[in-house]
Order: structure tokens, then sequence, then C-alpha cells
């Protein structure tokens, strides 16, 4: 007998998880890794267990997610994302939790785009009167 899973896909900036939920330990594997060693920095780590914790099942669900695009701070942010849309489909009671505390947004800040004629997005080149 399969065991019950829930799927789900997080998105922030250029990053892309998707996510299954399933019955466990409390594992979590990101891109075949533990997550403590795919993601170094402790904040980064937090903000994935996040949704985990603010609905009270952090250590009764093992995670598996597959994440590509971006830096390692989107990433993380696509990986909350994926986990609290998965945590819904498992369970629409945990939605109002997760809703009150933002994890169900997908934060939408992009990198503006560079324009011609400058340095950066608005940078401008220096100015020289002579």
């Amino acid at each position: 007998m399969a065991s019950i899973q829930y799927g789900a896909t997080g998105r922030r900036k250029r990053s892309v998880a998707q996510v299954i939920i399933k019955p466990g330990k409390g594992n979590i594997t990101v891109n075949g890794r533990n997550y403590e060693e795919y993601f170094p920095r402790e904040t980064l780590k937090m903000i994935i267990r996040q949704p985990l914790h603010v609905t009270g099942v952090f250590g009764k669900y093992d995670v598996f997610a597959r994440v590509n695009g971006g830096g390692l701070s989107g990433q993380a942010g696509a990986l909350r994302h994926g986990i609290a849309r998965a945590l819904v489909v498992m369970d629409n009671e945990l939605k109002p939790k997760l809703k009150k505390d933002g994890l169900l947004t997908r934060d939408p800040r992009e990198v503006e785009r560079k324009k011609y004629g400058l340095r950066g997005a608005r940078r401008r080149f220096q100015f020289s009167k002579r």
C-alpha cells in the first residue's frame, strides 16, 4: 500500500520549488540532500521550517523538494511557499493560520531590468561637468 502524499509548487524571485509532503519523521530533503547541508545559513533553515512550526506539524511529515533557479535566498523562499501550499492541500483547516502569517502569498518582488544608457536598473554613469 502506497503512503498518502501531497504536492505543491512554490515560487520566489527566479526560483521554483516542487514539494511533496508525506507522513514521516520530519526529514526535509532538498535535491537529494538534507536541507541543513543544502542551505548553510541559519536564517534560510528557519525560513524553511516556518510553515511547519506555525501549523504545529514539525517532525510529523517528511518533505521532499526539487528546487531550481535563482540563488539560495530565493530557493529558500520558494521552498517555504511550496511547503505552505502543500500543507493546505493536505489539510484545508491550516489555511487561516498560514494566511495570517503571510506564508501563502507569493512574494511578487523581482529584479528590475537594466535600462539602456544606464549602469544598472536606475544607477547612472558618473556625471562629469568638464
